[in-house]
């Protein structure tokens, strides 16, 4: 699988990646035999890049990473953990001695001594904009806790702010065919400044795949059920912040554009891979065959300019209003 540079970081990550959210929590229950299958998988078909949280499962979509690199010391992948959500979400918890805490304690689960990029989770909006934390994290890289450091941003404003940052090797954001507003703005900005790119939620939370309709119901436990309106946290991680109705509705029309062999999912990674400024995609995956087909869309060829317009025309009508005032 092709890789590309990682920012400023001097790394480089395969252009899609593996998110791991679901590996920990969140999603319905996933065994640790179907987690460490989706980990070989995914690796086997060239994935290099690992995206975790400490708060994943409190530490077990981790663990569950450490244990699987442990048994193969022949791959090489790039690991980025996330910190900040185990606590309450004010600025004044965004300090050194908390960065150190939680550093060692994602380090301790990860079975490092330096992680690879450790990202500011989806913090307070006032932390994009202040010296000390950056301070702090530049800190972090000088004791060699990490190799490099970016954020994890909820919104537009918030990539812009961080990419303003002369160290920030990297920004996280959702980027999807139902939530293209990083294209006009975030994205340049990016390329201008050599801060990667990393696309979350590129599935918008499964509605990408077509595999829903009205009437699917998902686990108490899964995200999709507690969050759908923001109860627990940024409405805009479930289904990119689109209404469920709509949504569906749309990835219908989104599902009959794929072309004769290809899986809706793998036109929406395609797409996101095809963007200038796209450093790599974290799909998540629940199974093995997900993790391979996932990976499998980096193959595919680039899309025709017609199914781009496509795309975006039925961006433009079904999603555009409702998310784009918020994020």
């Amino acid at each position: 699988m092709d890789e590309r540079e990682f920012g400023r970081s001097g790394q480089k990550a395969s252009v899609i990646g593996l998110g791991t959210w679901q590996l920990g929590a969140d999603w319905g229950d996933v065994s640790d035999a179907d987690a460490k299958a989706v980990l070989e998988t995914a690796a086997e078909s060239g994935v290099t890049f690992f995206d975790t949280a400490d708060v994943y499962g409190d530490g077990r979509s981790e663990q569950t990473i450490a244990s699987f690199l442990s048994g193969r010391p022949d791959l090489h992948v790039m690991v980025a953990t996330k910190m900040g959500r185990r606590v309450e979400q004010i600025p004044q918890n965004y300090v050194l001695d908390n960065f150190r805490a939680w550093n060692d304690r994602s380090r301790r689960n990860l079975g490092v001594d330096r992680i690879d990029l450790v990202q500011l989770h989806c913090p307070p909006t006032p932390v994009y904009s202040s010296d000390e934390v950056f301070d702090a994290l530049d800190t972090l890289v000088e004791e060699e806790r990490i190799a490099a450091y970016g954020v994890s941003v909820e919104t537009c404003d918030e990539a812009l702010t961080a990419i303003a940052r002369p160290n920030v090797a990297s920004v996280q954001i959702i980027l999807n065919p139902f939530r293209m507003k990083p294209l006009r703005q975030v994205l340049p900005a990016a390329r201008e400044a050599g801060v990667a790119i990393i696309a979350r939620v590129p599935l918008a939370s499964g509605l990408l795949s077509g595999k829903y309709t009205k009437d699917t119901v998902f686990a108490a436990d899964d995200h999709r059920t507690y969050n759908r309106h923001g109860e627990s946290f940024d409405q805009g991680e479930t289904f990119s912040g689109v209404d469920f109705v709509t949504g569906v509705e749309a990835a219908a029309e989104f599902s009959a554009l794929a072309p004769e062999g290809v899986t809706p999912a793998q036109l929406a990674l395609r797409w996101i891979i095809q963007q200038p400024g796209v450093t790599t995609v974290i799909p998540g995956a629940r199974s093995l065959e997900q993790a391979h087909a996932n990976a499998a869309a980096a193959k595919l060829p680039a899309l025709p300019t017609e199914t781009l317009d496509a795309i975006e025309e039925l961006y433009d009508r079904r999603i555009k209003e409702q998310v784009e005032g918020r994020w």
